[in-house]
């Protein structure tokens, strides 16, 4: 499997060349430093240098949607990605554009984006669930040139229609078919030479990069910016925390259209040599995922809480999942419920790590920890991490408070560099030498990081702030339930009051008698003020593209709805007064 049959790959040199680490007695890294990344572009550094010492050794092995199988070495990613840049600049694409990939889970994907790397355009991944009032945004906001996108379902329709409206897209390119007004990426790339020459003034460092949209959970979504340095702040995420092995494979449940594909896709797992695997499916089947790793041997897997919450759903004992060596999740918080059972049914700590569309992994249970379940992790040695009260100091272990970032001593490999064209975002959220996450947790006397929901998702009812994760791992407890939001409903006593919209697992039904369960089991496990005036089944959840919950939506419903509108359950022993409770209450 590739230059020296069962040997370990350290052809690149990629700790020393461009980075330093020193671990602690008990062997977990404790900081790491990066140089010589002035000029670092991942595609020619990285990507080129691999298929000249290591051209056979396996890069991708890709599974389309009718099973036929792929396999792309290094020396296949860099000749068809040199392919692509020429036909790309054939096209007009040049440095500085701003090129739009949806790609679903294509492996055209990884061409496309190695190619815009080299010529120095930036790269704007993005969904196919998008539509037309979406892709006007984006084509607006991202002052989009180009856009590669898949023949797949109606979004290339639903590109030409905003294009109506945007003048500036100058270049369409579509994979896998061909439309009129459209490039077809298939048939025209053969025609073009597998040479491209790093040129004299090829992008690299500073330069821009990527361009993200972020989920968009309380607003229009942001357009976070970073530099050819990013994808060497994920050398952790890949090394240290899904643990990947170069002569294994790594299999991340991700779309390409949103960062988390980036995070187990690409940029740390080659940056360690190690294989990823793709399989470009268009529904989530987890007894068809599990098959996958059963079938391709799979040595790590990493995929959101909501993969876990129905895996644990399922008869685990049938699939043989010896290969496997770690398990990572990261989009949302794991509820400790989750953790348990799966740990029950597998053996395997679920690794959980924390990070935005801003930042590569920030927090994170990382290779020699113990995880603690619930617990985020610590915070990652690339980052300066603190918990920082409302007026700006640092909170005491224990108390809650807004994970920030610290960059008086200069801003890490992995952070972006701010939001495009908007300055005044960029601001309100770093300042003073900090990055402001706007996530809650409290760090415990150990250094471990437990989330308590974004400072929009904080609940002030009756004088006390209260998470809804907390409430939510409680709910999450009850075997019926396969996933729960948590949010505030305006309330003329408390201001707010707690409401529970909760999914039960296939197979339960909802009535006034299960309502009635709940709020009985939560009255016996969690404190009083905590309790859920509201308990509502839905049939799903609210979620964003890229899976996360939309608390926002819930919250936006409900308080439109107005006092008199919002529904209660009926508790004779809800309380009027929460009871005192030390340490909990918010008497700002």
């Amino acid at each position: 499997m590739g230059c020296a049959e069962g040997k370990k790959f350290d052809l690149v040199g990629i700790e020393d060349r461009y980075m330093e680490t020193t671990l602690d007695e008990n062997g977990i890294l404790k900081t790491i430093s990066y140089k010589n990344d002035e000029n670092f572009n991942f595609a020619y550094d990285v990507v080129d240098v691999m298929a000249k010492k290591c051209p056979d050794k396996l890069a991708m092995l890709h599974i389309s949607r009718d099973g036929r199988e792929r396999r792309f070495s290094f020396r296949d990613m860099a000749k068809y990605s040199n392919m692509a840049a020429n036909y790309f600049s054939y096209l007009g694409i040049r440095k500085g554009d701003k090129v739009m990939l949806v790609l679903k889970r294509h492996f055209q994907f990884w061409f496309s984006l190695l190619a815009l790397h080299k010529i120095g355009a930036i790269a704007i991944p993005a969904t196919n669930l998008l539509t037309k009032k979406d892709f006007e945004y984006r084509f607006k906001a991202g002052d989009v040139d180009a856009i590669v996108c898949t023949a797949d379902g109606d979004v290339s329709r639903e590109v030409d229609k905003a294009a109506h409206t945007n003048s500036k897209l100058k270049t369409k390119i579509m994979v896998g078919g061909a439309r009129e007004s459209w490039h077809c990426f298939n048939k025209d790339i053969r025609y073009f030479s597998a040479n491209f020459s790093r040129p004299e003034n090829a992008p690299g460092g500073d330069d821009t990069m990527l361009m993200f949209f972020t989920s968009g959970t309380t607003s229009y979504p942001k357009i976070t910016t970073h530099n050819y340095r990013y994808p060497l702040g994920h050398y952790v995420t890949a090394k240290y925390w899904h643990q990947v092995d170069p002569d294994g494979i790594h299999f991340a449940i991700s779309d390409t259209g949103w960062g988390k594909a980036l995070w187990g896709k690409i940029y740390g797992q080659w940056l360690c040599e190690a294989p990823v695997f793709t399989y470009d499916f268009d529904d989530f089947d987890a007894k068809e995922i599990l098959q996958m790793i059963e079938k391709y041997h799979i040595t790590t897997f990493c995929a959101p809480p909501t993969v876990y919450r129905v895996m644990v759903h399922l008869k685990l004992e049938n699939y043989d999942l010896s290969s496997l060596q770690n398990v990572t999740t990261a989009g949302e918080a794991l509820n400790p419920k989750i953790f348990e059972k799966f740990k029950d049914k597998t053996g395997f700590d679920i690794m959980e790590g924390f990070g935005q569309t801003e930042t590569t992994m920030l927090i994170g249970n990382i290779k020699g920890m113990v995880p603690r379940p619930g617990s985020m992790g610590k915070p990652n040695p690339l980052y300066d991490i603190s918990v920082m009260r409302p007026d700006g100091t640092m909170a005491d272990p224990g108390e809650e408070g807004e994970i920030v970032v610290g960059t008086a001593d200069g801003t890490p490999n992995g952070l972006f560099t701010g939001y495009f064209s908007d300055e005044d975002k960029t601001s309100s959220v770093w300042y003073d030498d900090y990055y402001h996450t706007g996530d809650t947790a409290f760090m415990d006397e150990d250094g471990y990081l437990w989330y308590v929901g974004r400072v929009d998702d904080v609940i002030k009812s009756a004088g006390y702030r209260i998470g809804p994760f907390e409430i939510e791992n409680e709910i999450m407890k009850l075997p019926y339930v396969l996933e729960c939001a948590v949010t505030s409903v305006p309330d003329r006593l408390r201001g707010q009051a707690i409401k529970a919209t909760i999914v039960l697992a296939e197979g339960e039904e909802g009535d006034e008698h299960m309502k009635n369960d709940i709020v009985k089991y939560l009255k016996k496990n969690i404190a009083s003020y905590k309790w859920p005036k509201i308990v509502d089944f839905a049939k799903e959840l609210p979620k964003t593209i890229s899976g996360k919950v939309r608390r926002a939506e819930i919250k936006k419903n409900d308080w439109a709805a107005g006092q008199e509108d919002v529904p209660t359950v009926a508790t004779e022993e809800q309380p009027d007064e929460p009871e005192s409770s030390s340490g909990d209450t918010d008497e700002t």
